[in-house]
Order: structure tokens, then sequence, then C-alpha cells
């Protein structure tokens, strides 16, 4: 099923890659292949963005993170076609983002002059600002007729497998994601408590909050690498936190 009603649908500006994985996914539909097999690809792609950015290879980084992004978006196409869904592709996947997005910003510390500091704040940074777009849109997925629901507004409880899948596989991808998510899950549910209560966020609110969408940050980070702005990707992930209270406060002021 889709994650929205074709009435629901926003523009999404972090999604662009979209067309492309269903390009792909028409190719490898009737295959063996499976959406986890393609969230691996995925992960594999981002090593190589990473490996080509240590070793100067800037414009070729940028390029492996757009193919990155478009087979992020693969594996949940290929599992829509297949009404496979599970919720080890769900998990893994964003286990497979923060550690990726981790090795990204220390690979451009790296070879910049920054800070470690910086640096990790530029990370920390880019996982704050993809959690919000992440809680308003799950949000907006639960408030709509026929949205997606296999992500939860709160992850606190562990899921039920799919047929498909392995209850302890989940239960470990479930245990390990919060580790790793839970810190930004909690301080954007404090800012934002009622959210869940607001009346469904109209498409222009979406669209905005879209620029903190992953898929936009490294079509950031893939423009800036390809430019020569490389040492200025952890700096301008730090000041992008000025729309985090912009978004927030639009919300609290005019969709409650």
């Amino acid at each position: 099923m889709p994650k929205l009603s074709s009435d629901d649908k926003f523009l999404d500006v972090s999604d662009y890659g979209r067309p492309f994985a269903r390009t792909f996914v028409s190719r490898i539909q009737y295959t063996d292949i499976t959406p986890v097999q393609v969230t691996f690809l995925f992960g594999i792609s981002g090593l190589i963005a990473v490996y080509c950015i240590l070793n100067g290879l800037y414009l070729t980084a940028g390029l492996f993170l757009i193919i990155k992004s478009i087979l992020d978006a693969a594996d949940w196409e290929l599992a829509r076609v297949k009404n496979r869904p599970s919720y080890t592709g769900r998990y893994l996947d964003s286990i497979f983002d923060i550690f990726l997005n981790l090795l990204v910003f220390g690979a451009v510390w790296y070879v910049t002059d920054t800070s470690l500091l910086l640096a990790a704040l530029a990370f920390l940074s880019v996982q704050l600002q993809g959690t919000l777009y992440n809680y308003y849109y799950v949000i907006l997925r639960h408030n709509t007729e026929g949205g997606e629901k296999t992500s939860k507004i709160m992850e606190n409880e562990r899921p039920n497998a799919f047929p498909v899948e392995s209850q302890r596989t989940v239960d470990f991808l479930y245990d390990t994601y919060n580790v790793l998510y839970i810190a930004f899950d909690k301080l954007i549910y404090y800012l934002d408590q009622d959210a869940s209560d607001a009346p469904i966020f109209p498409k222009w609110f979406m669209t905005l909050i879209s620029i903190y969408g992953l898929g936009f940050q490294l079509l950031i980070i893939s423009f800036m690498l390809s430019t020569g702005l490389t040492g200025f990707i952890i700096y301008f992930f730090i000041g992008y936190n000025v729309f985090l209270l912009i978004f927030i406060g639009i919300r609290k002021a005019f969709l409650r």
C-alpha cells in the first residue's frame, strides 16, 4: 500500500529519487531479489560514498549518495509491489541510515580542518532534523485514511513480526533502533507533544518540513561535495537547525 492516499500526497522534496526507484523496481520485481537485499545495497552505496570522500573523489561520492537515496526508496517500493512489508526492513533501513550519516560526517571531518566537536554537532543536527520530519510524516500517515502505519509515532513496544520474518530478528533490530534513536525521538516529542492531536497537516506544511528529509539532506551534501564546498558542509548543517524551532512554532501557532 502507498504511504499516503493520492488525495493526501504532498510535494516531498526529499523524495526526488522515487521515479528512478520505481523504474529500478519494475526491472527486478519478478526476480528473487528481496526488499532487505536492496536495503543492504543502499548501505553498500553509502559506504562507497564514504570511501570516495576519504580519497578526495568528491564528485563520485556525491553521485553514490544520490544512488543511495534512490535505493533507499526502492526497497520500500519493492516491498509494496511484492506485498511483502516487514519490520526487519523498516528498522534495518533506519539503522543503516544513522551509521552511514555518522561515517559521512566523520569522513568530511577527516578531509577538512573542522573540529571533531563541530563534526559531531553537525551529525547530531542532521539526525534531529530528520527525526522532526519523520515525526510529522508518521503522524500524518496515522491521521489520514489509508495511510501506511508500519512506522509508529513513538516506537515504545516491540511489534509482532510479519509471517515472512523472524520475531527474534525483529526484536533485535527494534532494540538496536531504540538505542540509536530514542534520544532524538524523545527530544522531538518533548518539543511538540501535542502534534498528533492537531488537524491533518496541510500539504504546504509537509512540503516545507520535507527539506529535513534525509534524501534532501544527502542532495545538499552531494551538491556541496561536487562544487568545492566540502569544507562548509559541517557548518551548514549546524546552521540548518534554525528551521527546527520555526517549523515547530508554525505547527503550534497555526495547526492546532
